[in-house]
């Protein structure tokens, strides 16, 4: 079973997504309204995903991120939020949040996405991910530095940043590009070395910011 918590500070949003994601091999397995609450939560239950929203009074998402990404033992975070991409969402991100999701994500999209974060990879809904880029690509000099960081890469290693831009896993990488899956591991954990990456959500959004991943990506 993959464990969930649901941080949201309202106790019907909570409500909602617990009903959702509570079926099949997915079970929450609590529910906390601000960011004090859920760390609480997180070293009580030891979820293996935690869906946060970034905008709570008191303690608030981000704030909370920081002490769950400081943990030995650390959930998959996953940003979710009614609100456009903007500073708060992209300050997660870069933080160590594993992926963004919209509250409006369709509930099928919802449950595959949270099974998708829960192995360790990416999560971006396709209505994310082109926001992402829009945000991503509105100032010109972080296209520019993004574009200088990459440059030097060869063309195989930018074909894998631009599959990490579009979420792909490491199998679905090796698949479209025809390498072992223990090939792209290896492609992907230089670059993010190479590339300073923290993760692969930052190696994601260098992927979008440089212009790799566009709107229709």
């Amino acid at each position: 079973m993959i464990r969930v918590l649901v941080v949201d500070d309202e106790p019907m949003v909570c409500t909602h997504l617990t009903t959702i994601l509570g079926t099949g091999e997915i079970t929450v397995v609590g529910a906390a309204h601000d960011g004090a609450e859920a760390l609480e939560q997180v070293v009580r239950h030891r979820p293996d995903v935690v869906l946060l929203d970034i905008r709570m009074p008191g303690v608030d998402g981000l704030t909370a991120l920081g002490h769950i990404a400081a943990l030995d033992d650390r959930p998959a975070v996953v940003v979710l939020t009614t609100f456009d991409v903007d500073a708060y969402v992209l300050q997660a991100l870069a933080s160590g949040a594993q992926g963004f999701l919209l509250k409006s994500t369709p509930p099928d999209d919802l449950r595959r996405l949270v099974a998708v974060a829960a192995d360790g990879h990416t999560v971006l809904s396709p209505e994310a991910a082109r926001r992402l880029a829009v945000a991503s690509s509105r100032e010109d000099r972080t296209r520019e530095t993004a574009r200088a960081r990459i440059r030097d890469l060869a063309d195989r290693e930018t074909e894998v940043l631009t599959a990490l831009g579009e979420g792909l896993s490491n199998a679905a990488i090796g698949a479209r590009l025809h390498l072992s899956e223990a090939t792209v591991k290896g492609y992907v954990s230089r670059l993010m070395e190479r590339l300073d990456c923290d993760n692969r959500t930052q190696a994601g959004l260098l992927a979008f910011a440089a212009g790799l991943v566009g709107l229709d990506g």
